[in-house]
């Protein structure tokens, strides 16, 4: 068995920081290592209507928003599969099948839909699909016999969830669907970017974002409205990096040569908090630092986004050719799901078989 990536993002906005590097990043470097056989990347346009039903247009304009980021972020659809997820209906059958092998009280401890509930105000009107969407996750990486998920921290109980149908799927019904492991982003500061304005999460509702596609004016403007140290009142005061915004980018964000480039004063991040810690250096100089290094990270992002925004057909022919790819996968993994349960009837000589030959008796 080959080692697969299935990862995606819900089509409801622009992709931020967060995601690009809770997710998106790796999913580059991971597409250039070679280390993997196939990667598919879905853009989970059902999975996004699940709590947008009134309002689909907002999914449908965001489809071409969500690609746009992928391509710019140096996706290459000769080596990666970008997808749409409701253009493969298959992934919607396998998830109906899982429903019978998962209870609503153990989605009811998701403490990720749990949170989601909550953050949706779902909590006395919960939408049947969004709260199976769980369930809907485990179809969509087992469609793709997906070895590994890359993912923010918040989505490990999805993947355990996942885990615990398919192993319920093989105990019952003799299948050999493919258990996945989650990969973590290997930096701390990157399994959950706050937002900028020191919020847990960087959420558009909040709009606390920068996004990748954010022009370098709004960058510098987000970055230094960033929430730093209250206490940090002047530049001799002490300060504390705990929850400071800036502090955390630069975690996410710094390379071995970004100070050299943009703050030689100092030999590495240490050096800068140390001095920061101790009194003396104003949060001015290290957002300037910040807005250096997201800069150069941003530039060939942006290059390559104002590339593909002028061939959109393009773009829609790349969405094309991968949805019917992962269709023809995602078939074949049904194909062998119903072969499990005994439910290809029409597939199944022995059972027409069997039957006749019943029917024949009574004579």
């Amino acid at each position: 068995m080959g080692k697969i990536i299935l990862t995606g993002d819900r089509p409801t906005g622009r992709l931020h920081l967060g995601h690009y590097v809770g997710s998106l990043r790796r999913r580059v470097e991971l597409q250039n290592s070679g280390e993997f056989d196939k990667i598919y990347v879905m853009i989970a346009d059902a999975q996004a209507l699940t709590d947008n039903a009134d309002n689909p247009e907002k999914i449908r304009q965001n489809i071409v928003e969500v690609a746009l980021d992928y391509l710019s972020a140096g996706l290459d659809p000769e080596k990666t599969t970008i997808f749409i997820q409701s253009q493969v209906p298959e992934l919607t059958e396998l998830a109906f099948y899982y429903m019978n092998l998962v209870t609503v009280s153990r989605v009811q401890r998701n403490p990720t839909v749990k949170t989601e509930i909550k953050m949706r105000n779902f909590e006395t009107s919960i939408p049947v699909g969004f709260f199976c969407y769980p369930v809907s996750q485990a179809s969509d990486i087992t469609a793709f016999k997906a070895t590994t998920v890359p993912a923010g921290e918040d989505q490990e109980p999805m993947i355990e969830l996942t885990r615990e149908i398919v192993n319920r799927f093989n105990n019952v019904y003799g299948g050999n669907l493919v258990e996945p492991e989650i990969l973590l982003p290997n930096n701390a500061a990157c399994l959950r970017l706050p937002g900028t304005d020191g919020k847990a999460k960087m959420s558009k509702s909040l709009g606390n974002c920068i996004y990748l596609s954010d022009t370098p004016k709004e960058v510098a403007k987000k970055v230094k409205s960033m929430y730093t140290d209250p206490l940090h009142v002047n530049i001799e005061d002490p300060g504390h990096l705990e929850g400071n915004c800036p502090f955390i980018y630069l975690d996410a964000f710094c390379k071995e040569d970004s100070f050299e480039k943009f703050c030689p004063d100092y030999k590495n991040l240490q050096e800068l908090k140390d001095h920061y810690t101790r009194g003396g250096l104003g949060d001015g100089t290290v957002k300037k630092l910040l807005i250096n290094i997201i800069e150069e990270e941003l530039v060939p992002i942006r290059e390559r986004r104002k590339k593909y925004e002028q061939d959109i057909p393009g773009v829609f022919e790349i969405l094309r050719k991968g949805s019917e790819e992962a269709r023809k996968v995602a078939a074949q993994t049904l194909e062998e799901v119903r072969a499990a349960m005994k439910i290809d009837y029409f597939n199944d000589p022995k059972l027409i078989e069997e039957q006749a030959k019943r029917y024949a008796e009574k004579k």
